[in-house]
């Protein structure tokens, strides 16, 4: 037994191990005592340089330890990699400012916890970006609003990255973007204004050709420094005259990349658009006939970021469709630098305002939400062990082991976990037990049947192993698709769901099955006792099919008019935008008190945040608010809370937080996820299956709309996630059943259509009850103990389990039904596989 499981043993040992090792640290380290514990070199001089280091920081020259390293190595022009020789960097990078960067920055990564928490849990850093005001006056209104539409388009891609950072990004008025990034401290990372940055201008200028600085500079030109470095490895500068105003500008780049050249250094490579290719060949034409005009070679600059990176000279037009930037680059650099270029803003953008972020959840808040972890996840361990006895318990540990490792891909992949991450988990792993569910309800038949647990135990897995591959692989096509085309929270949700599913299957198939058989053939367990609900029923759901499929549609259209009728109001501010109060005060007020006093006077929408200005103690409070609330909420909060001298700063209108481009993208994501699910379903069962799983997915999401809309809530960021994880359970609900059926058909030849879908339908139910149990109470947990974003996304899936049970027994099976006008041979004559039938395989065996 041992030898026949050993592989499943040392896979399950290094899954773990690996998840342990990208878990640990779970909390950040002080970067100084880091520092001492990996100075595998010289540990006496490194000790003498730490200490120079704090004392800058204690006298005021430097905010962190962090800063005053590197300027400490700047000033000696001192290698601080000769005390890490572990840390591996790039030999051909012989600049020591750059190497030493590169090596603080990855000391800095290492230091910190490898799980983050999000802005609302931990706090973070905000900034507040400006169009220049040059570039804003010169450009009329409707086109700076479309280029600042662009900009944080932009910046969200960037500072996104696999969406599950969830920063916020959004207009303040029409010349500002608002980022808000979790997790991160401008004491020990003040580099992060930098890469927020990171997506700027790209220019192509023209470079005087003879004036060079200290000369005066000519009219239009700028002195700019151009850095490099000798083969060697000696630094030099060189100090140019080059234009003001670009000859062009990063729009004609299509593409970029790095290579590398024949002597190891690394360069970028340049795309232009048919129409950059034309402008290229115009501008370096100018230059090249400029060059012969004076007698000196033309040279063109390329500047990012107001920064000279490279300034070739050009001797003749290029008529070319690319072109590339040299200098002294590591790989880093160049692959950090060719993403930059793929995306380059065409506004010019200057910090206006930075702060330190406070934790936008008070304390208690919190702890609601560990408490809903807990009690949501107590109750699920509680109801799969009063079903399922010691397979319950096998199916607890697989769930704590499939939480690990969740947790794990997350801190691998450098996902930010926020409050409403945390209720996702709680909810995924309600919906994860699903997978047990369906195994031990087979198991239950197998028993029934007089089978051994042995016998029962192999099975049930194999009879549960294509019902749990379609649904998750259906699950698996609609976050691909989120992957794909989403952005912002869509895309977090894809790739939090992506992780889920293969976690979720690796737990229940891996690992549950893993120690059944470890129990079962090792005799520890010899019986397997399961409480029994709704066996052997025989209800005729489709003879009650029509009027509730009629009854159903009803209700949502009920909902699309109260949505229609409603409009714009039942949006919230994260797609409608509002108002941002700052307010000065004498004595600080609880978060969570603040919340509770304007709920209590009528504001429903309120999101109070403490702010500290970087570089300041002075501490405000910025509430977030619909638009035109801001002064009545401060008036009601100043009487709710006279003590703290609330004083109204001032009151900026900021734009929608959840953009046009994030629910057009969510829109495409849906329809091409239910597309391809129809296509899998098609192939993978029949073209009628496709038809009842699609329409009743549909179904779901429109009630569950609806009623979310009928019960007053509105529509916030968060709901997006949450319609999409409606999508999922029903899709996996209604695929169960679809399972069962096409299994009926086949072991059951003489049975008409309208017997074998009541039977599966029945066959299926207590599975159904269950699953919908077990996610029922995780959801009620958290509606009762949680609020805000948490509260909606609960009630949302809620309302998605009830309708999505609903759905799968009136409304998927009878579509099929429909589909096939009621007709078995209609089915099988466009069914993947015919019925096998008894008598004809003895019969072909006979000859």
């Amino acid at each position: 037994m041992l030898r026949q499981n050993l592989w499943k043993l040392m896979l399950c040992a290094a899954v773990v191990l690996w998840a342990a090792f990208n878990l640990i640290p779970l909390k950040d380290q002080d970067f100084g005592d880091y520092l001492k514990t990996e100075a595998e070199a010289k540990p006496a001089q490194f000790a003498t340089l730490l200490t120079r280091a704090s004392e800058r920081v204690k006298s005021g020259q430097a905010q962190s330890v962090f800063v005053a390293l590197k300027q400490i190595g700047r000033e000696d022009k001192l290698d601080l990699s000769q005390f890490f020789p572990q840390v591996r960097l790039e030999e051909t990078l012989k600049n020591v400012e750059k190497r030493n960067d590169l090596l603080l920055n990855e000391l800095l990564r290492q230091s910190k916890g490898k799980l983050q928490l999000g802005l609302d849990l931990k706090g973070g850093v905000a900034f507040t970006l400006e169009v220049e005001e040059t570039a804003a006056v010169a450009e009329p209104e409707h086109a700076r609003v479309e280029k600042l539409n662009k900009a944080i388009e932009i910046i969200g891609n960037r500072v996104n990255g696999l969406g599950v950072s969830e920063p916020i990004i959004r207009a303040v008025g029409t010349s500002r973007i608002e980022v808000q990034l979790a997790g991160i401290s401008t004491r020990d990372n003040p580099e992060v204004l930098a890469s927020l940055k990171k997506p700027a201008r790209l220019d192509f200028r023209m470079v005087h050709p003879f004036a060079t600085p200290p000369m005066d500079a000519p009219p239009g030109y700028i002195a700019m420094t151009l850095e490099g470095e000798t083969r060697n490895g000696e630094t030099y500068t060189e100090e140019l005259y080059v234009k003001r105003i670009p000859e062009m500008t990063g729009e004609a780049v299509s593409d970029s990349y790095p290579i590398m050249d024949e002597f190891g250094r690394f360069k970028i490579i340049l795309r232009f658009t048919s129409e950059g290719s034309k402008r290229f060949a115009d501008v370096t034409r100018a230059v090249a006939e400029e060059g012969q005009r004076t007698g000196r070679r033309g040279r063109l600059a390329i500047v990012l970021d107001d920064k000279l990176y490279s300034a070739p000279g050009v001797e003749r037009e290029i008529n070319s469709d690319s072109a590339e930037i040299s200098g002294q680059f590591s790989q880093r650099e160049a692959v950090d630098l060719a993403n930059v270029l793929n995306n380059p803003l065409d506004v010019p953008l200057q910090v206006k305002e930075q702060y330190e972020v406070g934790p936008s959840l008070a304390k208690d808040a919190v702890a609601s939400g560990k408490m809903a972890f807990i009690i949501g996840t107590s109750l699920t361990i509680l109801f799969i062990l009063v079903f399922y006895t010691f397979g319950g318990l096998v199916a607890a540990v697989g769930m704590a082991i499939n939480v690990f490792i969740v947790l794990a891909v997350m801190a691998y992949f450098g996902a930010t976990l926020t409050l409403p991450g945390i209720a996702g988990i709680v909810l995924t792993l309600a919906m994860s037990v699903d997978s047990n569910i369906l195994i031990f309800e087979r198991m239950r038949e197998e028993l029934k049947q007089g089978k051994s647990l042995a016998t029962a135990l192999e099975a049930g897995f194999d009879k549960a192993w294509s019902a749990i591959l379609d649904g998750n692989l259906t699950t698996l096509i609609t976050a691909a698709i989120m992957v794909v085309l989403g952005t912002g929270a869509v895309k977090g949700f894809g790739v939090t769901l992506t992780i889920g599913i293969f976690t979720t299957m690796f737990a229940a198939v891996v690992v549950s099955k893993l120690l059944m058989e470890i129990l079962v053939h090792g005799n520890v367990l010899k019986k397997m006792p399961m409480f029994s609900v709704l066996q052997n029923t025989s209800f005729d759901f489709m003879g009650r099919a029509k009027p509730a499929f009629i009854a159903s549609w009803v209700v949502i259209l009920i909902g699309v008019a109260t949505v229609a009728f409603k409009g714009k109001a039942v949006y919230g501010i994260d797609f409608l935008g509002g108002d941002t109060v700052s307010l000065s005060f004498a004595k600080p007020v609880e978060v969570g008190a603040l919340r509770s006093a304007a709920q209590a006077a009528g504001f429903k929408e309120v999101n109070p945040v403490y702010q500290k200005t970087i570089g300041s103690d002075r501490e405000t409070l910025k509430i977030t608010t619909p638009f035109d609330q801001a002064a009545p909420l401060v008036e009601k909060l100043q009487q709710a809370f006279p003590e703290s001298k609330f004083v109204n700063e001032g009151v900026t209108r900021i734009g929608a937080s959840v953009g046009a481009e994030i629910q057009w993208n969510a829109l495409k994501a849906s329809f091409w996820a239910l597309a391809l699910i129809l296509v899998y379903v098609a192939f993978r069962f029949e073209f009628g299956y496709g038809m009842g799983a699609v329409i009743s997915t549909i179904h779901d999401v429109l009630m569950t709309i609806g009623i979310f809309v009928l019960l007053g809530r509105q529509f916030n960021a968060s709901m997006v996630a949450a319609i999409l994880l409606v999508m999922g359970y029903s899709i996996n609900d209604t695929i169960v059943v679809f399972d069962r059926i096409r299994e009926e058909l086949k072991i059951n030849p003489t049975g008409t259509l309208r017997e074998i879908i009541n039977r599966s339908l029945n066959l299926t139910l207590s599975r159904t009850i269950i699953t919908g149990g077990t996610t029922l109470l995780t959801a009620l947990t958290l509606i009762f103990v949680t609020t805000g974003d948490v509260n909606d996304i609960a009630l949302t899936l809620l309302i998605g389990v009830v309708t999505g049970t609903f759905s799968s027994l009136f409304i998927a099976s009878p579509i099929f039904y429909w589909w096939h006008k009621g007709d078995r041979k209609h089915v099988e004559a466009h069914h993947d596989i015919a019925p096998k039938y008894e008598w004809a395989g003895s019969s072909r065996a006979s000859e």
